[in-house]
């Protein structure tokens, strides 16, 4: 199998096939988790706002799947309190049965008590019971954060966080990678690489982009990929994520617009006052427009976000403009007395842009989170397309696509992922593993060290900022 793009799903679905005896070469024009996985919010949630338009199927299969990676990668994934700040009774509850009924596509506003204490019961109604239900608190009550004096009540849910979902996606390529050296199937993952269309014959050429670390070629159980060589793949799954309709283009499939992706944008600050307002966990607070924007923890840092703004460009060149980090600083001091940031508090920021598909919805929070795939056919060649998705879900949605892979195959599922663990959690004893990974994060550091003296002096003062990580 040919897969397209080494985000979160791509590198999810390369996993599930290798274990189950499938052949991949898996390929990305960039590095490894560089577009939305490294972009997003780094939450494993359920989708609290998805109950607000009825997806009630995909916040329980959103829940199952946090619950699964508690689980099964500790080492990415920890629980996460959320609190939700409001200063009314009744507000939202009329125009939330309206949308519920069908009478109404207005963006949620002005969120009640009444109503978000039936929200988080059904959240905790379709949650397996893991983590700890929800309560509602008064402002100051000991274990929630500093809010502004005008809120009149405070309600706390569990999720889940994941700070770094770029070691997580390369803990599936590394568990891939196991799979197919014990079961000798083939598996190539080649970042820095393009893919080159001619009737039914593939080639995959390295591009210009310098990459990171010793080499880009990372070959499987096979000898080195024979780049030069013509390859008919037994299917295409395109895991290119926003740029989907741009990877048809270029693989030359006529075909309607799939993907009108939204761009979500991320404000990163050191302010000290703020990260101990937050205390033991994070903020989901309600903006003036009515969208909700989450103030996190991260470190000894704060991860404010995130925007939801259409996006018709490049997804890789998309950035924060001035009015969406201007938004999310309003927000801050919006909700928190004691904290006024401004501009200068603002350590980075970054944009990625959602997979999301192209719908006639009323606004962006509208469109659908769901995640499914399109199948075409590129000269009898099967291509998949895969549309949403998240981290969440990236394990349930790999397993919805192998599926019809395998029966496109003509063959029946031998492994799940279900309660397979993720490499480097204490149950997951990968020796011969570790050791290659310690040989090559050496030999990549010893690289990175060298580039960061030569191009970037202010990198030291950003590093001891971000702390020992």
């Amino acid at each position: 199998m040919l897969i397209l793009g080494l985000g979160i799903n791509g590198a999810a679905v390369a996993r599930d096939l290798i274990i189950n005896g499938v052949p991949v070469v898996i390929a990305d024009r960039s590095d490894i988790a560089s577009g939305a996985t490294s972009r997003s919010s780094r939450l494993i949630h359920g989708g609290l706002r998805y109950l607000e338009y009825g997806e009630f199927s995909l916040v329980r299969e959103s829940l199952r799947e946090r619950d699964r990676l508690l689980k099964l990668a500790p080492q990415f994934v920890h629980p996460l309190p959320l609190f939700i700040p409001g200063n009314s009774q009744l507000g939202g509850l009329v125009s939330a049965v309206r949308r519920f009924v069908g009478f109404g596509d207005e963006a949620p506003r002005g969120r009640g008590r009444w109503l978000v204490d039936i929200g988080l019961t059904l959240y905790d109604v379709f949650s397996s019971g893991l983590l700890p239900g929800h309560a509602i608190y008064s402002p100051g009550d000991a274990g929630t954060p500093q809010v502004s004096r005008r809120f009149e009540w405070v309600a706390r849910y569990y999720d889940a966080q994941m700070p770094f979902p770029e070691r997580f996606t390369v803990a599936l390529l590394h568990d891939a990678e196991q799979a197919a050296r014990r079961g000798g199937v083939p598996l190539y993952v080649l970042p820095y690489h393009a893919v080159r269309r001619s009737g039914t014959r593939f080639t995959v050429v390295p591009t210009d982009a310098e990459p990171v670390g010793r080499s880009a070629r990372q070959p499987g159980v096979a000898a080195a990929f024979d780049e030069a060589a013509a390859f008919r793949p037994g299917c295409v799954i395109n895991a290119t994520g926003a740029a989907g309709d741009r990877t048809l283009q270029e693989l030359g499939l006529p075909h309607e617009p799939l993907f009108a992706g939204t761009k979500g944008s991320h404000i990163v600050t050191a302010n000290t006052v703020l990260r101990d307002a937050l205390r033991p966990g994070g903020v989901y607070a309600e903006s003036r427009d009515g969208r909700m924007v989450f103030v996190l923890p991260f470190g000894k840092l704060v991860l404010i976000g995130t925007t939801d703004v259409p996006y018709q460009g490049d997804p890789s060149e998309a950035i924060a403009e001035e009015s969406e980090i201007d938004y999310l600083l309003r927000l801050v001091n919006d909700v928190q007395d004691e904290v006024r940031l401004s501009r200068k508090d603002v350590l980075l920021h970054y944009a990625g842009v959602r997979p999301l598909p192209k719908t006639d919805a009323a606004h962006p929070g509208a469109v659908t989170r769901r995640h499914w795939f399109e199948e075409s056919r590129l000269e009898g060649v099967p291509l998949l397309t895969l549309i949403g998705g998240k981290l969440t879900t990236c394990r349930s949605f790999a397993e919805q696509v192998t599926d019809r892979v395998l029966e496109l195959l003509g063959r029946g599922r031998t492994e799940s992922t279900e309660n397979r663990p993720i490499p480097g959690s204490a149950q997951y004893p990968l020796p011969e593993l570790l050791e290659d990974a310690q040989r090559e994060v050496a030999e990549k550091l010893n690289w990175s060290l060298r580039q960061v003296r030569a191009v970037w002096p202010l990198t030291g003062t950003l590093c001891r900022r971000l702390g020992s990580d």
